[in-house]
């Protein structure tokens, strides 16, 4: 769950039903694993959590008026929760969301998000990719940065923004959705 369920933002809310439920009936005809050393365990936990991310995908993809899937890497951080953090502030930002929703290649917005994280960051050590491009590096724009390349990483249906702090081994990974018209219009026409 915490790569999966735990790892998907839509708006940053959190619904009364957002809720996931996994049932062991025993009425399964192979034996039952009986033990954590049971070299099945390995093989069902994998399976298990490729089913859980793509249910968790689906969630994120189903988002209201969501047109594109973005997936937010950040590794370089002190500690895994501080790169939690600073992707959960990525992935929540509307201006970063809105950007994304417009194709727009706006990496200063990504740096913003890092920077109202609260988290340890050096902009002088700061990298970011859009998809493989490298929009920027020490602290500004990235040598070989190409506005052309920098805007079709961002204009497809799943975008990858890339995040390196540099200053340390913390990492994580956070999948949301794009913030569209579609978002206001569908949550603005009902009331419950």
């Amino acid at each position: 769950m915490k790569s999966s369920f735990n790892s998907i933002t839509v708006d940053s809310d959190t619904s009364s039903s957002d809720t996931v439920l996994l049932f062991a009936t025993g009425s399964a005809s192979h034996p039952p694993i009986r033990s954590v050393k049971d070299r099945r365990l390995a093989h069902f936990r994998d399976k298990l959590n490729r089913v859980l991310l793509d249910l968790a995908l689906q969630v994120v993809r189903d988002g209201e008026g969501a047109t594109k899937l973005l997936q937010v890497n950040v590794t370089g951080a002190i500690s895994d929760i501080s790169a939690r953090k600073i992707a959960l502030a990525i992935a929540n930002s509307p201006l970063v969301k809105t950007a994304i929703a417009g194709g727009d290649a706006n990496w200063g917005r990504v740096v913003m998000a890092i920077g109202k994280a609260g988290e340890p960051a050096d902009r002088d050590r700061l990298t970011i990719w859009f998809g493989k491009h490298m929009v920027a590096e020490n602290g500004g724009r990235a040598r070989g940065y190409r506005e052309k390349v920098a805007t079709k990483a961002v204009s497809g249906r799943h975008i990858r923004i890339s995040v390196d702090l540099g200053l340390g081994t913390g990492q994580a990974r956070i999948y949301t959705c794009d913030l569209t018209h579609g978002y206001i219009d569908i949550n603005a026409s009902y009331r419950s």
